[in-house]
Order: C-alpha cells, then structure tokens, then sequence
C-alpha cells in the first residue's frame, strides 16, 4: 500500500492552510517489484507440478519404513526433491520459451512474458539442479541420488528437447519422470527398489496418459499452433480413445498388482474404488468424444489428481496400521 502524508498548504487569501495527501509511492512500488520478482521466479518451478509429486514421495517414504521415516530424512527428500522438480521445470520453461510463447496456455509464464530473461532462468535451474544433488548425495545414498540427478537430465535433456517435439508418444516416454519421486523417496529410505516400488512406479506412469491426454484435448489448438505432436492434436478420436481407455485400466490393475505386496484391505479396497471411478470418467469422456459431444476433458484431468492423491493418502495410512 501506498504511504500518504499530509502537508499543510499555503494560499493566497491568507485562509488557514489547507492540508493535502502526498502519495509517497516509490517504497511501495519496489516492494512491489520484488514480490513480482520472486513471484516470477517461483512460477517457473511450476508449484502444483512439484506439489503433485511430493504426494507420491512420502507415501511411498511410509511404505518403504513400514512406518514414519526419520522426519529428518523426509525433510531432507522433500528439500531436495522440491529443488529437483523445480530445476527440471525451470530448465523446461528455458528450453520451451519459443513455443510457450505461442500458446494461449503458456504465454504468461515469466520468460515469454519476459518477466525473467532467459540467462536468469538457466542459471537458476542449474543452480536448483546443483543444490538438490549435493543435498541427496550428502544426506541420503548414492541410489536416491543417482535417480534424482537421472529425473532431471532425462526430463530437460530426453523428453523436453527431443521427445516433445518429435514424437506422438512423447507423453508416453515422458511419463518415466513423473513416476521418479517414487523411487527416489523409497530408495532414500531402503538404498534399494522392491517390487512394492515398482508397482507404485508402474500407477503413476501409466495413470499419466489419460491425466494429461485429458489435458491436451483441452488446449488441443495451442499444441497445433505451437507444432507439438501431442496424441489428441495428430490422432484420430477413435485412437486417443483407445489410449485413454486403456491405460486407465492398466492403472486400475497397477494399483491393484500392489496389493498382495504387503498391504492390507485399506489400500487394496482404497484402489478399487477409486480405481473404478477413474475407469469410469475415463470411459464417459471417450463416450462424449465418439458421438461428437461436449467432451468435458477436464473432469477426467482433475479427477485424475484427486484419484492420486487419495491412492497414496491410502499407501501412507496402510503404513501406519
């Protein structure tokens, strides 16, 4: 807010002075500036991504304890996973600035915006990748950490660079990034990967294509304006379809593979369930989408996270019991 001082004005009848507002705006002003700054500098570590990964993580933490973890150790996983899911977008934001800048979805983020120049932005990413490393390497094992640095490269340097730009199945390929904090946290806590991990692994990548297929048919123009080669954008109906439809179903039965891994009914009735619902709205949105409807993808994309996030909440509390 703007500070206002009062100041007593003289005039030329000699009346008592008349007393005005001076608006002192440039403090203000700067504190402005700087929130925008940092503002800006956080958007490009794009939050709810990091946010949605960190929901897998420490579930997975709890599973692999058989309880709660060191609250160090979490803490410690939750710094540095935070950091390398936020170097991973920030380098992601750096290497797409020609095409965000292209779509309607993406052209306020900071650097086509040029809020932040892209300089700033590499260096901050890289700056990001360099602190979680040494924060993984340092307090964890050499497992956890290899797998974080791997996320990083292979999400910037494999998926953003190449993949994205050259393939339909670049969400597909992708997806194995997505599914990394699962590992990471587990390892963190085991120095190894058990078969409960990987079944974990194995939900969120698959449950990744409907999740963001659902999230291309929505912005299906700016994904065409921008020449990315996204499933919905060059496919057929009928093809997209068919992918939504099946890998939600192999997430259903991930979920389930899980189940004889040690867990008990909370988890096992949790993932049918929930499981089942996010079959159905996966096969309602490609009912609207084949009789040419109002296909609505955005209920299956925010249904989507709520799925995950009630599956894991279920992983942590079977850990507890």
């Amino acid at each position: 807010m703007s500070m206002i001082t009062e100041r007593p004005v003289s005039n030329s009848a000699g009346q008592p002075p008349v007393r005005t507002a001076a608006v002192e705006a440039a403090p203000a002003t700067g504190r402005r500036d700087v929130r925008a700054v940092v503002a800006a500098y956080v958007a490009l570590t794009k939050p709810r991504i990091v946010e949605l990964l960190l929901v897998t993580t420490v579930p997975a933490m709890m599973l692999a304890d058989g309880g709660m973890p060191s609250l160090w150790l979490v803490a410690v996983v939750l710094v540095g996973g935070s950091l390398a899911a936020g170097a991973a977008s920030v380098l992601n934001c750096y290497i797409d600035r020609d095409i965000d800048q292209l779509m309607r979805r993406t052209k306020r983020r900071p650097l086509p915006a040029h809020t932040v120049s892209p300089r700033h932005a590499l260096v901050f990413g890289l700056a990001l990748a360099v602190v979680s490393t040494v924060l993984m390497a340092v307090f964890t094992n050499w497992l956890a950490t290899a797998l974080t640095v791997a996320a990083i490269a292979y999400y910037d340097l494999v998926y953003t660079l190449w993949l994205k730009r050259t393939t339909t199945a670049n969400t597909f390929w992708g997806g194995a990034c997505g599914a990394a904090p699962v590992l990471i946290g587990w390892a963190a806590v085991t120095g190894s990967l058990s078969a409960a991990a990987w079944g974990l692994f194995a939900v969120v990548f698959f449950w990744q294509m409907p999740h963001f297929y659902a999230l291309a048919i929505k912005y299906k123009a700016d994904y065409a304006r921008a020449g990315i080669p996204m499933l919905p954008v060059v496919a057929s109906v009928r093809r997209v379809n068919a992918e939504i439809i099946g890998f939600s179903w192999l997430t259903l039965l991930s979920s389930l593979a899980v189940w004889p891994l040690g867990m008990s009914p909370i988890y096992g009735v949790t993932a049918l369930v929930v499981g089942g619902i996010f079959v159905v709205e996966a096969h309602k949105l490609c009912r609207r989408a084949a009789r040419g409807e109002a296909v609505k993808p955005m209920r299956l994309f925010h249904w989507s996270t709520t799925y995950l996030t009630i599956l894991f909440a279920a992983v942590a509390l079977d850990a507890l019991v």
